[in-house]
């Protein structure tokens, strides 16, 4: 493990010389855009119990209270815009022939900073799903009280994965796949205590891979990387994503 700053630099020069790259992130990189993390100080996690707002039974006991949530949460992503870190990984991706970016986040910050290749593990909030029959519809301005009853029976639900859910099976097998044949591994603001999104880099990366950690704090994950930059993605990413 290297905390130095020469590491920032050997980093560097490994992201020149590679062919497949992947990014895994979290909400710590949208924190500096002015989204709160779940976990840290003043989380959203503070508000509510997870089980009122995040759940299929909170859905089932109140949709209301979780549509008014999930609604806020729109709005507040609406207000931010993409920082110098979302951007940063934009710019790798147009760089490395196999780059995949791998994010837990669901507010779609890094497609709005022009990242294509996005794996998103807990889903978005451009979408809300049939509970029921699975319909799809585009959520622009959030859903109002009396849409979210669905015509099949079912009601519409925010498109996330909330708790007690599996993930995507085919968005999990790709962020998989792409993490084993990654030469380097970027771990970015995220707490590394989510799973399965944290056995990427604790069971998926290849031996051979360099994984660095970006982040201002120590985490479960530090453990695993050869490299860890103690700082925000915003203001480390840039230096090393210099094209």
């Amino acid at each position: 493990m290297d905390e130095g700053g020469a590491a920032l630099e050997a980093v560097r020069e490994r992201l020149r010389d590679v062919r497949s790259v992947s990014a895994l992130t979290g909400s710590g990189i949208s924190a500096e855009s002015g989204l709160p993390t779940f976990r840290g100080a003043g989380g959203l996690w503070g508000t509510h119990r997870v089980e009122q707002l995040a759940s299929p039974d909170g859905f089932a006991s109140d949709p209301q209270l979780v549509w008014t949530w999930y609604n806020e949460r729109r709005a507040a992503h609406a207000q931010v815009e993409p920082n110098a870190g979302h951007h940063a990984l934009a710019r790798l991706e147009s760089s490395v022939p196999d780059f995949t970016l791998v994010t837990q986040n669901v507010d779609s910050l890094h497609r709005r900073a022009g990242s294509r290749n996005v794996l998103e593990l807990h889903g978005n909030l451009r979408e809300a799903r049939c509970n029921r029959c699975a319909d799809i519809r585009p959520l622009e301005g959030g859903i109002a009280f009396e849409d979210f009853e669905h015509e099949c029976g079912g009601r519409f639900r925010p498109g996330v994965v909330w708790f007690g859910e599996a993930l995507p099976a085919d968005v999990w097998e790709a962020a998989a796949a792409a993490v084993t044949r990654a030469e380097v591994l970027l771990v970015v603001g995220t707490s590394g205590i989510v799973h399965p999104a944290a056995s990427l880099a604790t069971h998926y990366a290849a031996p051979r891979a360099l994984i660095v950690e970006i982040n201002p704090e120590a985490t479960p994950l530090s453990e695993y990387a050869d490299v860890v930059l103690r700082g925000t993605a915003a203001a480390l990413l840039p230096r090393i994503v210099t094209g």
